[in-house]
């Protein structure tokens, strides 16, 4: 109730490594019973036990009910039920009546209301059947039953089976227990009334507890809107915020490069109203295929509204490669000025000997997607004789691919150090002299589903 739709959308369905998209985040709300027309049954205990001051405070919390939702649904008390909504009056003692129809006039109501009396015994189980009676079934109204009672059932059937029935089609129902007056089935009430019981069931011993009650819970079903609203977005680490835009309604503020906060004061409190808000995102790291973009979207606000934003995925194509290495950093030097000579303390490079620098590619055929690889090169260096001597070993985790269906994929730049001390070539003099290698690959999947047999004795 009170939040209406909530979407959030991308401003494309691919990009292309390092790419950038748009998510736009979306939010509507509408006061409920304006935006949504409500049929409401007031079901009313006029039962023996009822006499005296109880009858009179119930009738105060009745009346109170019907102001409220009066004023709700055209925003004054005028004497009519508006935007559509109705209310309806049913009582029970040994047999219930319906005191009125599904009506709008408030004088009508306040006056059904004011006409009962107490006396009898207690039958739930005919008070739902003529609840249920007043809805028309081919209406769009919302339909709401708000059942007081202070005792347990003398009389009639298991009200529960009429209860269950209503509530699969569609009858919200609410229940408020006065048990300070012979005592009442808890563990009954709770049963007839929707889910959760925190929601839709409440209970008091003091008679002079109920027009705060009724009060309470025609502002429950009229509750406009949605008011401190906090949206948090995080998206996956293949992806980070780099812009954030100004939203319709409320403010936002990154958090960090992975977090979007997005807050509202109210929405939708005197009309529908909608609100939207966009950020931008750029891809990193190595993911590829199609990805989830966030991680967790939460929501919040002072009405407990519970809501939950869809999770798009977006396909990101980096081709078939795979970068496991990062090349070094550079150093900064900055040149004032018109400078002829420039001098930079780099810090320390230690250089041993002369040698080069060994990168390797390799491609992986028909990699399964969602499976790392483990690779291993194995580089030896082959002397005038055809001996091989070793130069090293390098293990790398190949991060897995989201594709459909299995790719190649190609593994860059798998370096080496190759000082030229180490030269089998027999000129460790010249820096451009012929040296030759074999290097060895072994490739296996670290993911799997794999499980040994279990023996069975």
């Amino acid at each position: 109730m009170g939040i209406t739709n909530s979407n959030k959308e991308l401003s494309t369905q691919k990009i292309n490594c390092g790419g950038e998209f748009k998510i736009k985040l979306s939010l509507a709300a509408e006061p409920d019973i304006v935006g949504n027309p409500t049929d409401i049954v007031l079901i009313l205990d006029r039962s023996g036990s009822m006499a005296g001051r109880p009858l009179e405070n119930l009738k105060k919390g009745a009346k109170k009910f019907i102001d409220i939702i009066d004023e709700a649904t055209d925003g004054a008390q005028d004497g009519q039920i508006g935007s559509g909504s109705h209310i309806g009056i049913v009582s029970f003692a040994n047999t219930a009546t319906q005191d009125t129809q599904l009506i709008t006039s408030v004088a009508d109501l306040k006056a059904a209301v004011d006409a009962l009396t107490s006396g009898g015994a207690t039958n739930h189980e005919d008070a739902f059947i003529k609840a249920l009676q007043l809805f028309n079934p081919m209406s769009n109204n919302a339909k709401v039953m708000v059942m007081f009672t202070d005792g347990e059932t003398t009389v009639g059937g298991d009200a529960n089976v009429v209860a269950t029935a209503a509530k699969a089609q569609g009858v919200i129902i609410y229940v408020i227990g006065l048990s300070g007056n012979g005592g009442i089935d808890e563990d009954a009430i709770r049963d007839w009334a929707s889910d959760p019981d925190s929601a839709f069931v409440a209970i008091t011993p003091n008679d002079e507890e109920l027009e705060k009650l009724f009060e309470d819970l025609a502002r429950n079903i009229t509750k406009p809107g949605a008011t401190d609203i906090v949206i948090e977005d995080l998206v996956v680490p293949c992806f980070k915020i780099t812009d954030v835009g100004t939203p319709t309604k409320g403010t936002a503020t990154l958090v960090n490069d992975r977090k979007v906060r997005w807050t509202i004061e109210e929405l939708g409190v005197k009309g529908s109203e909608g609100a939207t808000f966009e950020f931008t995102v750029e891809h990193v790291g190595p993911c590829t295929g199609t990805l989830e973009v966030n991680e967790e979207v939460t929501y919040d606000d002072h009405e407990g509204n519970v809501v939950v934003f869809p999770s798009p995925e977006i396909e990101v194509d980096c081709g078939t490669v795979v970068i496991p290495e990062e090349c070094p950093h550079p150093v900064d030097i900055e040149s004032e000025g018109c400078e002829d000579t420039v001098e930079f303390d780099v810090g320390e490079v230690e250089l041993e000997s002369l040698g080069r620098v060994l990168q390797l590619d390799v491609t992986l055929k028909r990699v399964c997607p969602h499976k790392r690889v483990a690779l291993a090169v194995i580089l030896t260096e082959v002397d005038d004789k055809g001996k091989e001597h070793k130069r090293g070993l390098k293990t790398v985790t190949v991060p897995a691919h989201n594709m459909n269906g299995c790719r190649d994929v190609l593994v860059r730049c798998i370096k080496f150090v190759l000082p030229e001390d180490l030269s089998v070539a027999g000129d460790t003099d010249d820096i451009c002299g012929k040296r030759k290698f074999k290097a060895r690959f072994i490739a296996h999947y670290v993911d799997n589903d794999f499980e040994c047999c279990k023996a069975t004795i």
